[in-house]
């Protein structure tokens, strides 16, 4: 039987984030919120603190934790404490994660390692996402053009979560958009480097802590030590990478909607109308029992899958499961949240407004709801016939 308890090691990093999330997230969250600006002080307290390495091999200064369940739990408090922060924070762990799946050990003690130097802070993105390709990751026309020792990247890449501010990116351009998946490959490319610029910073209706923003390649020379995997393997990297990350996400969910609950529920505790406190009315009352019961079995699903990846088995389809469930009910959870809260809810000075419009991602970003549901049917029928 699979149990529910958490280690001591699980515990002790959990209530490590909730600390970092309630002390000095939180305090911020709101100003970020409204100013649209990324707070560099809390990335160098969450750097000091480990939380920006906690996920990279002790071999390379990191925190080691490779169980992907004591990271979810890790993931759920950062979000809790605001989800633009958090995702500014998981744009670290989507690029190291294909880093740490199939770097070089050349590679890994290159740039692993930078993202443990006690003296900078240095953030990571995975960039895929082009004007034109979206859930068709495999439409991307980046091009990589192969010149002796090097590549040749030209194209540019949309809504990327820390473009412009992250000094680490894993990009990935096709040799022959006519091969479509087939021809994608990985490459590491860094800030800095000739021919890489950015385009200005979205505006956008939620997670507006973290800068999301295009990334521009003109003829940027990627050495082939750079390159990530054999050539074509790309495709296959990013849906290893996703497999993990969607885990993460949904873990995200969950916190989003946690924070919305729990103070829909004290609200309610607190608001009286007819004489008595609103929680009292079954249509409130009700409202937080399916809160709370949605929110428990969307982390249910996200355990499942970590659990999965932690004993070394397949869990692309609860990954996708868990990251389809946890969205649809961030955003079910929050609008309920403004709900119960009514006129209040709707203004800014209570912080209801802000979670729903932050959860609103969790239905979008690395992967949609419906391309969830595409990759669980997928699974399901190649299950159906192995079977037959």
């Amino acid at each position: 039987m699979i149990g529910f308890d958490l280690t001591d090691e699980q515990r002790e990093f959990r209530d490590l984030a909730h600390r970092f999330a309630e002390q000095t997230i939180r305090p911020v969250a709101a100003e970020a919120d409204e100013t649209e600006a990324l707070p560099f002080e809390v990335l160098e307290k969450a750097h000091q603190t480990g939380l920006l390495s906690y996920q990279i091999p002790e071999a390379y200064g990191g925190g080691g934790v490779t169980s992907l369940l004591t990271r979810t739990l890790i993931d759920e408090e950062l979000f809790w404490g605001c989800a633009g922060l958090g995702s500014t924070i998981g744009g670290v762990g989507l690029c190291v994660a294909p880093l740490t799946l199939v770097g070089t050990e050349e590679q890994k003690a290159k740039y692993l390692s930078r993202f443990c130097d006690p003296a900078k802070v240095t953030l990571g993105a995975f960039a895929i996402t082009e004007p034109s390709a979206g859930s068709d990751a495999g439409g991307i026309r980046t091009q990589a053009k192969r010149k002796g020792d090097k590549y040749i990247l030209n194209g540019t890449k949309t809504f990327i979560t820390n473009g412009g501010v992250a000094d680490i990116y894993v990009v990935f351009a096709t040799q022959n958009p006519e091969e479509g998946t087939r021809g994608i490959c990985a490459f590491i490319v860094e800030k800095g480097w000739p021919g890489v610029s950015f385009g200005a910073k979205e505006k956008k209706l939620g997670i507006r802590a973290s800068q999301t923003a295009n990334v521009i390649l003109e003829d940027v020379e990627v050495p082939i030590e750079n390159r990530l995997g054999e050539e074509g393997e790309g495709f296959s990297i990013a849906m290893r990478t996703f497999d993990i990350t969607r885990t993460h996400v949904a873990a995200g969910g969950v916190g989003i909607a946690r924070a919305a609950h729990e103070y829909a529920l004290q609200y309610a505790l607190e608001r009286k109308q007819f004489n008595q406190q609103i929680s009292r009315f079954q249509a409130i009352s009700f409202m937080l029992a399916d809160m709370a019961t949605e929110i428990d079995a969307a982390r249910l699903l996200v355990w499942r899958a970590a659990w999965l990846h932690d004993q070394g088995r397949p869990f692309t389809k609860e990954s996708s499961m868990a990251k389809a469930r946890a969205g649809d009910m961030a955003v079910k959870v929050t609008t309920d949240a403004v709900q119960i809260l009514g006129g209040y809810g709707y203004i800014r000075e209570y912080p209801v407004e802000k979670w729903m419009r932050d959860a609103k991602i969790m239905q979008i970003y690395e992967g949609t709801a419906q391309i969830q549901r595409l990759i669980i049917a997928r699974q399901l029928v190649k299950a159906a016939v192995k079977k037959s």
